[in-house]
């Protein structure tokens, strides 16, 4: 088994670090320099930087923010919002991402897909995909969940694949800020029916949800956000955790 991986997540607004439940009711989570630096010396293995109103305010991704972040820390980091051109990537990349994240515009213009993946390589390409159930069924939302589509979340997932995607970062809008849990049935079914890796999103709540999103889920990484910032959840903790649950870390 390979490793798996712990990501916080920092999703931006206005230049703060903020978390909601179900995509509303933001607060104030700190500063996303300082919780980049303390949480790359605490054990996690990347970073996710999400602006999460880019694309809805119709603006660009904080690169001014992304390079101060990225001088701060020293394992990988992935950054999204608003992203819809090569030139969105190359002046990511330039200012010290090692990933970008794709979600609304993918879905908009799936052939960015295979220009990203042909220009930067598949690694360095993320999609990200939020989804909810919707009689049943799992549906693709964008615009930060706000915009509902009737595309199926397993059969976007596999074109995203075959498009050159290096990454899925699926985000289950029903868990997400519940601390119920992650969404392990739709995990599990993602990463048997996909080569790629899947990086599950939405629901930590405890050590058990992670335990369960790797063995249940299948996941090969598990991000969260307020478990982290609010200190309910220490890195290093959940890892000695993991591994004593036979889960291979990086300690």
């Amino acid at each position: 088994m390979l490793t798996k991986r712990i990501i916080p997540c920092l999703d931006i607004k206005n230049g703060r670090t903020v978390k909601g439940v179900n995509f509303v009711a933001l607060r104030d989570a700190g500063d996303p320099v300082e919780l980049a630096k303390l949480y790359a010396e605490n054990g996690a293995d990347e970073l996710v930087f999400l602006d999460i109103s880019a694309t809805e305010e119709r603006r660009k991704t904080l690169a001014d923010l992304v390079l101060r972040v990225a001088k701060n820390v020293n394992i990988p980091f992935t950054v999204g919002g608003g992203i819809s051109s090569i030139e969105d990537v190359d002046t990511l990349l330039k200012c010290g991402a090692d990933k970008v994240s794709v979600n609304s515009s993918a879905v908009k213009n799936p052939q960015l897909i295979n220009s990203l993946s042909a220009k930067f390589g598949s690694q360095c390409i993320v999609v990200a995909i939020d989804a909810k159930q919707v009689n049943g069924k799992w549906k693709v939302h964008l615009v930060g969940g706000k915009v509902p589509t009737d595309i199926d979340l397993f059969e976007w997932a596999k074109e995203v694949e075959l498009r050159g995607a290096g990454e899925i970062l699926f985000t289950s809008m029903d868990n997400d800020g519940t601390k119920d849990g992650f969404a392990n049935e739709a995990l599990a079914k993602l990463s048997t029916e996909l080569n790629i890796p899947i990086i599950a999103s939405g629901g930590a709540g405890n050590t058990q949800h992670f335990t369960d999103a790797f063995l249940k889920g299948k996941a090969d990484a598990a991000l969260a956000a307020s478990v982290f910032h609010f200190k309910e959840i220490e890195i290093n903790d959940l890892k000695e955790e993991l591994k004593k649950n036979g889960i291979p870390v990086r300690l």
